[in-house]
């Protein structure tokens, strides 16, 4: 699923398509809840902070494993960003309740595992999975 720059009518499309089709499967819904809320956030990084990107989610037996990857600018320290409050949100996206630094804290929070990768003027791909 493509994520576009800025346009947050959007974040949160895919977190609620990717609900629905958990709901189906019958996953428990403390799972679905740590899950959503995981992709949401990344949805909104990504809406937030980047060129644009994607998303694409794996749904197994057992488990989600979601990748996004994003064009420019990246994170140039990725251990500061991992850091409740920390933000390097505009004005405008502060303005409209988003960037509180909370989006990649609360994506840790709710994954059973999370990798980030980053280049700067580059991109950023975030890999994480999810138990259930």
């Amino acid at each position: 699923m493509r994520i576009k720059e800025g346009d947050f009518t959007l974040a949160g499309k895919a977190s609620s398509k990717i609900k629905k089709m958990l709901k189906q499967l019958n996953v428990d819904s403390k799972s679905i809840k740590r899950i959503v809320v995981a992709i949401y956030e990344a949805e909104v990084n990504v809406v937030a902070h980047s060129f644009g990107g994607s998303l694409k989610a794996l749904i197994d037996d057992d488990c989600i494993c979601v990748t996004l990857k994003d064009t420019g600018p990246g994170i140039e320290n990725i251990e500061k960003a991992m850091e409740k409050g920390f933000s390097t949100a505009t004005k405008k996206v502060r303005e409209m309740g988003f960037g509180a630094g909370m989006g990649l804290p609360n994506i840790k929070k709710n994954t059973d595992e999370l990798k980030i990768t980053s280049e700067v003027g580059e991109g950023t791909t975030l890999y994480f999975k999810n138990n259930y």
